[in-house]
């Protein structure tokens, strides 16, 4: 059942909506959270005394001793420094449900037992862990080189044993590790030089390695000094191979570039073809064929290229008549001719004011070509990022962008028949026409794509998604889901209001490797989220406004897929935003009941087996 509402008919207080989505999805679960800590430490001191739980006014947890959170009237626990406390008991597992949690500081205490096994699952997300000066006993877990975010790791005083994981040198963000004052033993990790000193290591059974003592067992070493040396014949024998392959493979690549300096020996095979019609879904578009593309490309040459992505490069068209296309070369893919052309009618129907619209398609030998009417503006990523100079797009159009695309994802999740997720939202996807609407790009082309594409080796590395974009969650599930495209959506709102590149942070030290949504993290932990929104546009009576719009990025790209909004609220949140500059149409909004829950539908990313 849907219940159909009119743009004009809806108004929603828009703090009132926030405060009802940070109920339900944060500040609920980090209640949870704070409220099984209590039950887990036996707190002698009654320190935790000021942790009740009657008060529910908002921000209230931010005034419990060794909280901090995220903003003050946020209940989104942020650090939690229980240090000095003399607490007892075990590690609290229901830190687990503070899932936004960045910091960890538990020293100075007595808390005994073994530290979880499985700590890398109730801390994933922590920069800072500090569990020096208590009582803890067993191995280190392995576990934890799993919270690939640390900065700060501190064991030290406690009763740990066995060797310590070697597994930690994998963890690159890594500026203070110490684990002196235990009964460990064994060879330490391979950490970069710098990172831990002697001192660090201090006080344990028998520890060896760099910067310690070299490890004893002149046998062993012997040994794999004759191992080291015939292993090294094969692999100066297998390199010069490889150099060989490789001086061939360029060359290769420099003569096909001389016989083929357009690039496009592919469409001259499609000689023979030229009579295949285009099939149409706009009336109002003369009838074309491939060869009228041809032409309207100069042959599908490089000059034409507008930009490539993961599902094809597009071409800019000019037909005859002076009429401007865009036409998709789509990649190479496994459907047969009738699946796709199934794929392109279902395609064809799909029409909203925010998506570019499918003019039509063609299908010559293995090509598949896609027909999109032309957006001058090009892409948001280069409106953003341009090549040279700097980003000159004033607020009041980046918050029509953003309503606008919020509005274009939200129907597509909604309300289309059938409903889509996007899988591959990025500001490059995000096209703006001669007004600057704009118009969403590659929506349904994921379902196209050829299953070797869809592989989880070329999921991880960037292939489901550009990088910087890809939801946390998706690594471990691959499963598309409509909160991994709010994900990705809160990274383009990220891009809009602070300037940044998603994978490139200019106002970063050359030192932060992370990507934009890391570094708003870190900035959020240092109190400098203000710093964070693009210069140019501070100052000119829109800061609130800039403060909301930031706070609505960073509830879509929480680590916590539950605890993000659907693409409906989040494009209700922006349009309440935007409420004075009349940006809203007129055209009917679709509010689904829970018989049409966009939040369950999922898709496997891995491909279906044939």
């Amino acid at each position: 059942m849907k219940m159909v509402l009119s743009s004009a008919s809806v108004t929603v207080n828009f703090f009132l909506l926030i405060s009802c989505f940070i109920m339900s999805y944060g500040t609920e679960s980090d209640i949870l959270c704070l409220k099984k800590v209590k039950a887990t430490l036996k707190d002698p001191n009654n320190y935790l005394q000021s942790w009740n739980f009657n008060n529910r006014t908002e921000g209230f947890i931010c005034k419990f001793t060794g909280v901090e959170c995220w903003h003050p009237d946020e209940s989104r626990v942020l650090n939690l420094k229980l240090s000095n406390m003399g607490l007892k008991g075990e590690f609290p597992r229901g830190i687990k449900n503070c899932s936004s949690l960045t910091g960890l500081d538990l020293s100075l205490n007595s808390l005994s037992k073994s530290i979880p096994n499985d700590i890398s699952s109730l801390v994933q997300y922590v920069v800072s862990l500090d569990l020096s000066s208590n009582d803890f006993t067993g191995e280190i877990p392995v576990s934890l080189s799993n919270c690939s975010y640390l900065n700060s790791l501190k064991l030290d005083q406690n009763q740990l044993t066995g060797q310590i994981p070697p597994q930690f040198a994998s963890l690159t963000r890594i500026k203070t590790f110490s684990v002196s004052n235990n009964l460990l033993s064994g060879q330490v990790p391979n950490f970069r030089e710098g990172i831990v000193t002697k001192d660090d290591y201090a006080n344990n059974s028998a520890l060896c390695g760099a910067p310690l003592v070299a490890c004893s067992g002149s046998s062993k070493t012997n040994t794999a000094v004759i191992a080291g040396a015939a292993a090294g014949g094969v692999t100066l024998a297998a390199l010069g191979v490889g150099v060989g392959m490789l001086f061939y493979l360029r060359s290769l690549s420099r003569r096909k570039k001389e016989e083929d300096p357009e690039e496009n020996k592919w469409a001259r095979i499609l000689k023979g073809t030229k009579k295949i019609k285009v099939s149409m879904f706009e009336k109002s578009i003369s009838k074309m064929s491939l060869s009228d593309l041809m032409k309207a490309t100069n042959n599908f040459s490089k000059s034409n290229v507008i930009g490539t992505g993961r599902s094809g490069t597009v071409y800019r068209a000019v037909l005859v008549d002076g009429t401007s296309l865009m036409v998709k070369r789509l990649l190479e893919s496994q459907h047969s001719e009738q699946e796709f052309t199934a794929e392109m009618a279902t395609l064809g129907t799909v029409r909203h004011r925010n998506l570019v619209p499918l003019l039509g398609f063609c299908l010559a030998k293995k090509e598949r070509f896609l027909v999109y009417k032309n957006m001058p503006n090009g892409t948001l990523h280069n409106q953003l990022h341009p090549e040279t100079g700097e980003c000159t797009m004033e607020w009041s159009t980046r918050l029509k962008i953003a309503i606008g695309a919020a509005k274009g994802f939200a129907w597509l999740h909604h309300n289309c028949n059938p409903r889509i997720i996007h899988r591959n939202i990025s500001s490059k996807c995000i096209l703006l026409d001669a007004n600057f609407e704009p118009k969403i790009s590659d929506f349904g082309l994921a379902r196209l794509m050829n299953p070797i594409d869809t592989h989880l080796s070329t999921f991880v590395n960037g292939e489901f998604g550009d990088l910087g974009y890809v939801a946390p969650e998706y690594t471990t599930t691959l499963v598309a889901t409509p909160k991994g495209d709010v994900y990705s959506f809160g990274t383009v709102l990220l891009e809009l209001v602070t300037g940044e590149r998603p994978t490139h942070i200019s106002k970063a030290p050359e030192t932060f490797k992370g990507n934009l949504v890391e570094w708003i993290m870190q900035q959020s932990v240092n109190a400098s989220l203000k710093d964070t929104i693009d210069e140019s546009l501070i100052g000119k009576g829109v800061d609130h406004e800039l403060f909301q719009f930031l706070k609505v990025a960073c509830n879509c790209v929480t680590s916590t897929a539950k605890e993000r909004p659907t693409m409906f609220e989040v494009y209700q949140f922006l349009r309440e935003i935007g409420s004075k500059y009349n940006f809203a149409t007129e055209d009917e909004i679709m509010v689904l009941t829970e018989n049409g829950d966009a939040g369950k539908l999922e898709e496997l990313i891995v491909a279906r087996e044939a």
